[in-house]
């Protein structure tokens, strides 16, 4: 795969991690995975199968938050370690902080226009 072409799936996949940080589904994975305590005392189930199925759950919330981001990560980590930090890190801010899913929807917007501009700029050659 030329240098076009990976810039352009780039592109589509940043834009898609975008759509998706604005995405209603990806707040209401962020807001269960965000405070476990409330997940267990609202979904309580008893016994190792109980356990089981809260952490299947769960789990699947938290996936369901950041999976394209870390789609990304795995795209933009091949390249440079810098970006697996970088993306590391805010995943991690976006769970952390209070009004994380303000961060979330930031984060789609400059996403989006960072995806804008690997598709503008596919065209051109590197020396």
């Amino acid at each position: 795969m030329g240098f076009q072409a990976t810039r352009r799936f780039g592109a589509v996949l940043v834009a898609l991690a975008g759509l998706y940080q604005l995405a209603p589904l990806q707040s209401v994975c962020l807001r269960h995975c965000r405070s476990p305590a409330e997940f267990l005392s609202s979904h309580w189930r008893a016994g190792s199968a109980g356990a089981w199925r809260m952490g299947v759950e769960h789990g699947t919330f938290c996936v369901g938050c950041c999976w394209l981001l870390m789609a990304l990560l795995l795209f933009a980590g091949v390249m440079s370690l810098l970006w697996i930090a970088a993306l590391g890190v805010f995943v991690l801010l976006e769970k952390l902080v209070p009004r994380g899913e303000w961060l979330a929807r930031a984060s789609g917007v400059l996403l989006l226009g960072f995806a804008a501009y690997l598709l503008a700029t596919s065209g051109t050659t590197v020396a």
